[in-house]
């Protein structure tokens, strides 16, 4: 069955836990998207953040890190709580020795790429990491629309996944909804990010329910 991963960026910051119990009782993953408004325009939350869901956090924490030199941080955001810890192929100088740090500590690697990114950059280190994120929407920018070719995108590194044997998971995210969660299902997801299609709508539970496909 598809994972459902909670984007609390789409949050309400206000009462953050009331949607943390949400994400408890109804998701699989806490994702978390850490922005330094230099990797993107955008600049996001940081440690504090991250440590206050992971204290009463119940499920994984998917920590995703849209940063320059990420290598510089994942050891704080490992301690912080992330149970998954994900940085960009083109901000990594080594992705490969990174990836590997990560899962010395005991974390689950990924690897993400922007959609300008060809997913045959991603096949060398398949056998790296535990899973790749694959955008669907460019990572730091608000209000796009999902982008079709992510379908054919995931199809090619899930193929590369099944003939190379890698044990490695293939994550999307940006414009999830119950509308295309079985079209990406079918194109080999396995984690599906959600942020405004769950906290934006009447019944986020429900939402949630239309995606786990």
């Amino acid at each position: 069955m598809t994972r459902i991963a909670a984007s609390m960026l789409a949050a309400d910051f206000l009462n953050l836990g009331k949607d943390v119990e949400f994400v408890n009782r109804h998701a699989d993953i806490f994702h978390l998207d850490i922005m330094d408004g230099v990797f993107v325009p955008n600049i996001s939350y940081g440690f504090p953040v991250v440590e206050a869901v992971a204290s009463a956090a119940a499920k994984p924490l998917d920590v995703h890190l849209m940063i320059v030199e990420p290598e510089k941080y994942v050891e704080r955001f490992i301690r912080s709580g992330a149970d998954m810890l994900s940085f960009h192929l083109n901000a990594a100088g080594d992705p490969a020795a990174l990836a590997g740090l990560i899962r010395s500590k005991g974390v689950k690697a990924g690897i993400a790429i922007n959609p300008d990114i060809p997913v045959e950059k991603l096949f060398p280190y398949l056998g790296v990491c535990d899973f790749v994120l694959v955008m669907s929407v460019f990572a730091g920018f608000g209000g796009q629309k999902f982008i079709e070719e992510t379908y054919s995108r995931i199809g090619k590194v899930k193929s590369e996944i099944l003939r190379t044997g890698a044990e490695c998971l293939v994550e999307v995210d940006g414009g999830v909804s119950g509308k295309n969660a079985a079209a990406l299902k079918s194109a080999g997801a396995d984690i599906l990010v959600a942020g405004s299609a769950v906290f934006g709508v009447r019944d986020p539970a429900e939402a949630v329910r239309s995606m786990r496909i």
